[in-house]
């Protein structure tokens, strides 16, 4: 009896490891930039850029941090949502601007999984945001 309650309990256990869903994925890159983190931070709180592609959910100046959420609605993940940081740098003109994104696959279900909403692809296409972002964010506040 207690070998029957053993293999049921062993079925359940193995059948719900293979039920959870999408595991979350995570992209984070960091640009380091030639000017002050004030400057930055002023900067990226004004930056026409991120706003066309991002719904603010909050500003904490003192930390120097942004939290947002995306607002494109044709891309290849879910449930994104993201900060940016300007941390001091070496020494007072520069700074070290840090990205971090969380998101998840398009398909939430289990395998097998439609090509073109696995993870791999979802973080191929944050990563073609995030890379590229802080590259014109950059120059951006460099050139001034």
């Amino acid at each position: 009896m207690k070998k029957i309650i053993f293999a049921i309990m062993a079925i359940m256990l193995s059948a719900s490891v293979f039920s959870h869903g999408p595991t979350p994925q995570k992209v984070q890159e960091s640009v380091t930039i030639a000017a002050s983190p004030e400057k930055t931070w002023d900067a990226l709180k004004n930056y026409s850029e991120f706003k066309k592609i991002m719904k603010v959910r909050s500003f904490k100046d003192k930390k120097m941090k942004i939290k947002y959420e995306l607002i494109k609605k044709d891309i290849p993940f879910s449930d994104y949502n993201a900060q940016i940081r300007v941390k001091k740098g070496a020494n007072d003109n520069e700074c070290i601007v840090q990205w971090t994104a969380r998101f998840y696959r398009t398909y939430k279900l289990n395998p097998p999984i439609p090509e073109g909403q696995d993870d791999a692809t979802a973080v191929a296409a944050v990563k073609e945001i995030v890379g590229p972002g802080l590259a014109e964010f950059k120059r951006f506040v460099e050139s001034k």
